[in-house]
């Protein structure tokens, strides 16, 4: 039986969720519908612009993404500081970015003077607004029902267009992360619609690695990363500014071998060299591999190293996670 969300996200075991929505109808998300040789190619373009709106407004960071004909995979970051830190003017201003509000915000942003029940009301709301501002459910809920109500517009149809709900894995600790950004960042060469990560179209690592390339072109070193994806920081140190714990040139390097070998025909066979950023995160080769190319059926909630599963469940009030052994087995340290 389905659990509810509120019982699989925990913001205190850590801030970054894998999600995966999957078309519910025949008819495809996105791609060449083989049968009717129609092609749904430019919703890709819809789900990658909203997809980004969204993070500009919600305290939602976008670590990763990748559109598929039929489903998308997003890594988010929660970045709970943030909402926290937000005015009342800049709650309600958000929450208006993406609804339409209530009487009483309109009034208070045009200026009106609000009696002390009204103000009193509209913080009640604020705070409302603030929780939903930074969850992942009206996020995926305002990315999921934004497309669908424009593939059901253009179709001529009504009805559900994706599944009852999304999927969410909590990752627990950067070799969970590292491993499930670079199983987004390459589900497209897996499923054989690119060849190279850079070819990837709509997805996250393209976008880093072209950004990447005009910086270097322009000779502009500050500006090397996108501002609307969570940046690489660098490896953990005091002082950790926010962002994904990794070198942003390792990780790409990174990419590029484990498709490079998940592409090889020969199990087994691994380049000499291997990314110094496994020994960082005390990965074997082989169970790296092996956990990028089926990330998302290997496990189920909880991703990480045994404590930190352990010590999720403890805060989520289970006493047992399923997946576990998997974890215990590929996240030995």
């Amino acid at each position: 039986m389905p659990k509810p969300r509120q019982s699989l996200i925990s913001l205190e075991a850590t801030p970054y969720y894998h999600c995966v929505s999957r078309c519910v109808r025949r008819a495809f998300l996105c791609g060449e519908d083989a049968l009717t040789g129609r092609s749904f190619e430019h919703r890709r373009g819809w789900i990658e612009e909203r997809l980004l709106e969204l993070s500009r407004t919600f305290a939602v960071g976008v670590c990763a993404y990748a559109v598929m004909s039929n489903h998308t995979h997003t890594v988010l970051y929660v970045d709970q500081a943030m909402a926290e830190s937000w005015s009342l003017d800049e709650v309600i201003e958000r929450w208006h970015g993406v609804f339409s509000g209530i009487t009483m915000s309109h009034r208070y942003l045009q200026g009106d003077v609000l009696c002390e029940a009204e103000l009193n009301n509209l913080r009640e709301m604020a705070e409302v607004w603030r929780g939903r501002l930074m969850s992942i459910s009206w996020f995926m809920r305002c990315l999921n029902e934004h497309v669908a109500r424009l593939a059901n517009a253009e179709e001529g149809c009504t009805g559900r267009f994706w599944e009852g709900r999304f999927k969410s894995q909590a990752l627990l600790d950067e070799a969970a992360l590292a491993a499930c950004l670079a199983y987004v960042d390459l589900n497209p060469v897996r499923a054989a619609m690119a060849d190279l990560p850079e070819s990837s179209d709509y997805t996250s690592v393209q976008r880093r690695i072209r950004h990447l390339q005009t910086a270097l072109d322009k000779a502009e070193p500050d500006a090397v990363q996108p501002n609307e994806l969570l940046p690489f920081v660098g490896n953990p140190r005091q002082a950790m500014p926010k962002g994904l714990p990794f070198v942003l040139s390792e990780y790409l390097e990174l990419v590029d071998w484990t498709g490079r070998s998940l592409r090889d025909d020969k199990r087994g066979g691994i380049p000499a060299h291997v990314p110094p950023i496994l020994q960082r995160l005390r990965i074997e080769p082989n169970d790296w591999l092996h956990m990028t190319s089926r990330f998302e059926l290997q496990f189920c909630h909880l991703i990480g190293r045994p404590e930190a599963v352990e010590q999720a469940c403890a805060q989520l009030g289970q006493k047992w996670a399923w997946g576990s052994s998997q974890c215990k087995l590929l996240f030995s340290s």
